[in-house]
């Protein structure tokens, strides 16, 4: 949903640092968003150093020993994953989108009134701003403009702005994940929003040094997307529940794992996001049949297009032109003169059709398949092919990165429902396991 800001920070990457365990599961929960949620979608700015081989400041973050615990959490989920996490202390629950696509989090520091409470920092008494005198408010390269600022307060002012105009904005400050009277992350560094145009905030879970899974020393994650809903299945306050773990999972015994694609941080690739949790794909078949796709068209070329990557945020999944075009040349041999001409979803998807027909097309395309390395596999059965998107539309779960003004091939959440995700950040892999998670959610 949130994935891609047009964000400039500058940091030295190095996930490796990670010494300490810390385990816990919540559940995860799927909400309806507007329609045109993934016209707020950009691609990423690049995340760089200023120096490759500078290493990371240790006054910048707090290095505070953290204990080793489990808890599972659940979540909601319909075009993106809910979650409610213990802030402050006290701790006070806040809403925050599960992005693995974006690094800082950040949180709602509005005065509304519920259903979305924000957090209130006077409330807490491990909550503190950064001074304008700290290092993330200091520009790294004279070429690019930090989104970060002075205020008239002395603190240090952050933006994020997204593609449609929406935007959230605020200080950086620190404060602590809560999760019991004994156990709690250190001192994190986070958003608190003062302005923005969603009621939530983000929980960012990157490979970026300032996200959640790096600063609370986490060395792993994963979360079990439940079966989406249709517009006309959906009842208010009754979205299907996912899990989600911060730490180990007992599921994950029979996931079945590929190496993440690594990238130095000295690879200043224009079309790269070297952040991004990029695996290698291989292809995709439809109704048992491979489409004729090259497996470089998957990969990073020399300017970073090309890459793969999953991402939590992302309601659909994205592929370049020439994944994409096969794509839909066997979408319009099986169904063609029943798509609706002219209409295109979010400004991305255009192999929609009107709802009527939504079964006998799911069964005209047929399963989905994303192929990976080491025989792993994504299924998407002929049922769960077509999303239904409101308005008496269902739209084939795909769009074209090329409308997205991306370079990328995204795998989104739409095509993750009924599968275990776990990024294992010590070994440098993310696993796949097939689950019922709406039971597991319950």
């Amino acid at each position: 949903m949130f994935l891609f800001f047009f964000l400039f920070l500058f940091f030295f990457i190095n996930p490796s640092q990670q010494t300490t365990s810390l385990s816990l599961s919540f559940p995860l929960t799927s909400l309806s968003l507007t329609t045109n949620t993934t016209s707020k979608m950009l691609y990423t700015s690049q995340l760089f150093s200023s120096s490759s081989s500078r290493k990371p400041n240790n006054s910048t973050l707090n290095k505070t020993t953290v204990p080793s615990y489990n808890y599972k959490f659940s979540f909601k989920y319909s075009m993106a994953l809910i979650v409610n996490l213990p802030i402050g202390t006290p701790p006070q629950t806040q809403q925050m989108v599960l992005d693995t696509g974006s690094q800082l989090s950040w949180i709602q520091c509005q005065k509304k009134q519920p259903p979305t409470a924000s957090f209130n920092p006077s409330l807490s008494s491990t909550f503190s701003n950064l001074p304008c005198t700290h290092p993330l408010c200091k520009p790294r390269i004279p070429d690019f403009t930090l989104p970060t600022s002075c205020d008239q307060n002395r603190l240090c002012h952050y933006s994020y702005f997204y593609a449609d105009g929406t935007y959230a904005e605020g200080n950086l400050v620190r404060e602590k994940f809560t999760f019991s009277r004994s156990v709690s992350t250190p001192p994190l560094i986070l958003g608190c929003a003062t302005e923005s145009t969603d009621p939530r905030g983000i929980l960012g879970m990157n490979l970026g040094r300032l996200s959640f899974a790096h600063q609370s020393r986490i060395t792993k994650f994963s979360y079990c997307v439940p079966t989406r809903q249709t517009q006309t299945q959906t009842r208010p306050g009754l979205s299907p529940t996912g899990s989600f773990y911060l730490g180990n999972n007992p599921n994950s015994k029979w996931f079945k794992y590929i190496g993440m694609v690594n990238f130095s941080p000295r690879q200043r690739m224009p079309n790269l996001d070297p952040l991004a949790y990029t695996i290698p794909m291989q292809g995709i078949r439809i109704a048992g049949k491979k489409l004729n796709i090259s497996p470089a068209v998957f990969r990073a070329d020399a300017g970073g297009s090309g890459q793969t990557m999953i991402d939590s945020g992302s309601e659909f999944s994205y592929f370049v032109g020439e994944a994409y075009d096969k794509v839909r040349e066997v979408v319009v041999k099986a169904v063609g003169p029943r798509i609706k001409n002219g209409y295109v979803y979010g400004g991305v998807a255009d192999m929609c059709f009107d709802s009527k027909n939504a079964i006998e097309i799911g069964r005209l395309i047929g399963e989905m398949v994303f192929e990976f390395e080491k025989g792993v596999e994504i299924v998407i059965p002929k049922e769960r092919v077509l999303a239904d998107v409101g308005g008496g539309v269902h739209c084939v779960g795909i769009g074209s990165s090329d409308k997205l003004g991306a370079a990328s091939n995204i795998i989104g959440n739409f095509h993750q429902q009924n599968l275990w995700v776990e990024f294992d950040l010590v070994n440098r892999r993310v696993g796949f396991g097939k689950d019922d998670c709406s039971r597991l959610g319950k």
